[in-house]
């Protein structure tokens, strides 16, 4: 069974692998590199099964330490750059986390002072890698992975996709996260392709990454879509080398869809995944056609069902086996995973044509510009105001983000007070861009909050 170890060694070393602002590096070079940060990692300390944590910039210095995590049989933490202190430390102690890199200059001169390494033997279906995800208790949980899954969506996605070694992947979602590590150097390496780490997010820098560096495919949300199809800077030609757009971890509207084919001449494909599966489940074809509401058919590694109009996704062979759980959490591990299949908390079906269509999301999470905004982790840090009695957080649509953030609060806590205690203790993506206050929620005879009337309290 392969390992992540494997990858850059199976291809041609000669041939470019990884571009980033400050290098470029053949597979030949990056195997190096990675060889030298096992031996960085060693040095510190770092052993198999130990957690090495990170908050790294989009630099090869993330990449190099994330492929060193692995060749030492450790456990990849990637922590977002964006997260608050304290949402960072929640999840450091939550791991244990044994080792927390943050400084990349640091790491930098560690790895150019070390002896190469070569990679320990390892199970490759023994943890590999931590992805933190919030859910209903307000708190982040750690969905765990092995290297073998972590390899099979990269794998699919080359097999049923044609991809090879002129793919040019790029890419401009922070790399820390580990399911950008799957979507990155482990999908790109299996067809020999090379990934271009973007060190921008804006619609202008985006463009002139394309444009310079001739990318084939490129992944963003549904607000970055809007932008590039909207801004007059922007011509078509800036992104003429793109053979593929997916977009994906929102609902993208089709008038964002329709505007962006219309100036670039190129559809956006629609996508549904999830932290747990790792990454992409379902995916539009290549040429198309993209079905209205839907994200495509599944990956062809995956058995995706439908159980009491819950999305479930199984094993369709021993190529895939769902998550190995939530790290520390037996019970909830049990309740995702029950009757051998990942039971993904969605709403949806699957039509005649074999495409999978999201409906609902039992978590009532919030999509805000491609990043999931979860209801009672905002609900948790509002709750710590004085003078707040009860809050609820709710999406409320929008054209270019999909959706934005607003809190509803019965209490006499001032706006100032919540606002500066959210930026604060959250990141600037989950902070309520409106604060409404109401004299009492609206309540069932179980004096539980009706939120199907919430909407209307906005009005």
């Amino acid at each position: 069974m392969q390992s992540i170890a494997d990858v850059f060694r199976e291809c041609e070393p000669s041939r470019e692998a990884l571009v980033t602002r400050s290098r470029r590096l053949t597979y030949g070079e990056l195997d190096e590199l990675c060889a030298r940060a096992t031996g960085a990692l060693a040095a510190m300390g770092v052993k198999t099964g130990d957690r090495v944590a990170a908050t790294l910039p989009n630099e090869v210095e993330v990449v190099a330490a994330f492929h060193a995590t692995m060749r030492l049989g450790a456990i990849w933490l990637g922590i977002n750059t964006v997260l608050a202190p304290p949402e960072k430390k929640y999840i450091l102690e939550d791991a244990a986390a044994t080792i927390y890199l943050d400084d990349a200059v640091a790491l930098r001169d560690a790895i150019e002072l070390s002896e190469p390494r070569d990679a320990v033997r390892v199970d490759p279906f023994a943890p590999a890698g931590i992805a933190y995800t919030s859910g209903t208790t307000g708190y982040p949980k750690g969905a765990v992975h092995s290297q073998h899954n972590l390899l099979m969506p990269g794998r699919m996605l080359v097999e049923s996709r044609d991809y090879d070694a002129t793919l040019r992947k790029g890419d401009c979602f922070a790399l820390t996260i580990l399911n950008l590590q799957v979507l990155t150097s482990l999908l790109v390496a299996q067809c020999g392709g090379t990934s271009i780490v973007m060190d921008r997010i804006d619609a202008e820098g985006v463009a002139e990454w394309i444009r310079d560096e001739r990318i084939t495919l490129f992944n963003g949300p549904p607000a970055l879509l809007h932008s590039l199809a909207h801004d007059d800077a922007i011509a078509a030609s800036d992104v003429s080398s793109l053979r593929e757009v997916w977009t994906g971890g929102a609902d993208c509207p089709e008038a964002i869809r329709s505007a962006f084919e219309q100036k670039f001449g190129l559809p956006v494909l629609a996508t549904y995944g999830l932290t747990e599966a790792p990454t992409i489940v379902a995916i539009d074809p290549p040429g198309g056609p993209h079905i209205d509401g839907a994200s495509g058919p599944p990956l062809p590694h995956l058995d995706v069902r439908i159980v009491d109009d819950e999305i479930c996704v199984a094993p369709r062979d021993d190529r895939y086996t769902p998550m190995l759980g939530y790290w520390g959490r037996a019970d909830v591990s049990a309740e995702a995973l029950h009757g051998g299949m990942l039971h993904t908390g969605d709403v949806g079906f699957i039509d005649d044509d074999g495409y999978l269509h999201v409906v609902d999301r039992k978590n009532l999470v919030i999509i805000r510009g491609g990043a999931n905004v979860y209801p009672a982790e905002v609900e948790r840090v509002l709750q710590e105001v004085d003078g707040v009695v009860t809050s609820a957080v709710i999406g409320v649509a929008d054209e270019r983000l999909g959706e934005r953030v607003v809190a509803l609060i019965e209490g006499t806590a001032s706006e100032a007070a919540l606002r500066a205690h959210c930026e604060s203790s959250l990141a600037k993506y989950k902070v309520p861009e409106r604060f409404v206050f109401i004299d009492a929620f609206p309540r069932n005879a179980m004096n539980k909050i009706i939120r199907t009337d919430l909407p209307a309290l906005l009005l």
